[in-house]
C-alpha cells in the first residue's frame, strides 16, 4: 500500500472546494491510500460546512495563517506520504491521475518530481484551453513557468532536502520552488497525459493581479539570481500594455514607443542595464 499526501490550502472557496475534495477522494485504489490535508485560513463562506459534512476521510484545520505559502508549508510538514501533491481548493484532479503518477515513481526510482499536462477549466469545470506545459528543459524554465502546479507531484525527500516554500512570496511561490529544485539537481519527469484542471476565472488572483505576479517574479529573480531573464522583462512590458486600455494605441508607432519605454524601464529597474541580449531582442522586435 502506497500513501500519497495531498495538501490543499483553502480560503473562501466554498463554491469550488467540494469538487476539489471529490476529485481527491476518487484517487483512492486498492493499492493507493490518500491522505488529504486541508489547511484553511478561517474561511467566512460555506467552506467549513463543506469540510464538516464531507463523507470521505479528511484531515483539516481552520486557523489563521500568513498566506497561501504558509498554509502549504504546514501541510508539507504534516504530510506522512512518500509522494506529495499540492492541489488548491479551486482546482481538481482528473480520474486516475494519482495512480498514473505513482506508477512513474515506482518504475523510475531516480525521479524526484513528476509533472503532467493540464487544462484551464472554467467555473463549471469545463476545459477551455490546454495549460501550456512543456517537456523538461531547465534552461527553458528560466524563460517561462511551464509546470502546472496542480499537475506536479514530488517525493517527500524533495521537501526534506530543499525545504519549504518561500513564505515571502504571494504569487510565484510554486515557480520559485521548481527553479530551486532544478538548480539543486532534482530530476524531473514529464508525463504527456492530462492530470488536473487548473481553474482560471476573473476573480482568480493569477489573472486578476497579472502585473503584480510578473513584478514578484522579477523581484524573485533579482534576489535569487542577481538578474532577470530578458523574457520576463518583456512579459512585464506586454502585460502593462494589455491591462491599461489607454496604452493600446491604434498607431503602431505610438504603441511601439510606449512598449519600448516599458521594456527599457524594466531593464534598468531590475538589471540596472540594457545588456546585449536585451538589445538583440529589441532589434528583432522593432526592425
Amino acid at each position: 500500500m502506497i500513501l500519497v499526501s495531498i495538501v490543499t490550502p483553502s480560503y473562501n472557496q466554498g463554491r469550488f472546494i467540494e469538487r476539489t475534495l471529490h476529485s481527491v477522494a476518487m484517487q483512492r485504489t486498492a493499492n493507493i491510500q490518500i491522505e488529504h490535508l486541508i489547511f484553511d485560513a478561517q474561511s467566512e463562506d460555506t467552506t467549513l460546512d463543506v469540510l464538516r459534512n464531507f463523507s470521505q476521510p479528511l484531515t483539516w484545520v481552520s486557523e489563521p495563517d500568513r498566506g497561501q505559502a504558509h498554509a502549504v508549508n504546514k501541510g508539507l510538514r504534516a504530510a506522512k506520504g512518500d509522494i506529495i501533491g499540492w492541489l488548491n481548493s479551486d482546482d481538481v484532479y482528473y480520474p486516475g491521475a494519482v495512480e498514473r503518477v505513482v506508477e512513474i515513481f515506482i518504475n523510475n526510482p531516480e525521479i524526484d518530481v513528476v509533472y503532467g499536462q493540464a487544462d484551464h477549466i472554467d467555473l463549471v469545470d469545463q476545459p477551455f484551453e490546454d495549460y501550456p506545459t512543456e517537456p523538461w528543459d531547465p534552461g527553458r524554465l528560466l524563460e517561462t513557468c511551464y509546470l502546472c502546479q496542480p499537475a506536479v507531484f514530488f517525493r517527500r525527500s524533495v521537501f526534506e532536502q530543499f525545504g519549504p516554500l518561500d513564505e515571502s512570496l504571494h504569487y510565484c511561490m510554486d515557480y520559485e520552488y521548481w527553479l530551486r529544485l532544478a538548480r539543486g539537481g532534482a530530476m524531473f519527469y514529464y508525463m504527456t497525459e492530462k492530470l488536473a484542471g487548473s481553474r482560471l476565472y476573473a476573480d482568480n488572483k493569477t489573472l486578476r493581479d497579472r502585473v503584480k505576479v510578473v513584478r514578484e517574479v522579477n523581484d524573485m529573480y533579482r534576489r535569487t539570481l542577481g538578474h532577470v531573464p530578458v523574457s520576463w522583462l518583456f512579459y512585464y512590458a506586454y502585460i502593462h500594455m494589455d491591462v491599461a486600455p489607454y496604452f493600446r494605441s491604434r498607431n503602431k508607432y505610438v504603441y511601439g514607443a510606449q512598449l519600448l519605454g516599458f521594456i527599457l524601464y524594466a531593464a534598468w529597474h531590475w538589471n540596472r542595464s540594457v545588456d546585449a541580449e536585451t538589445r538583440h531582442r529589441l532589434r528583432s522586435l522593432f526592425k
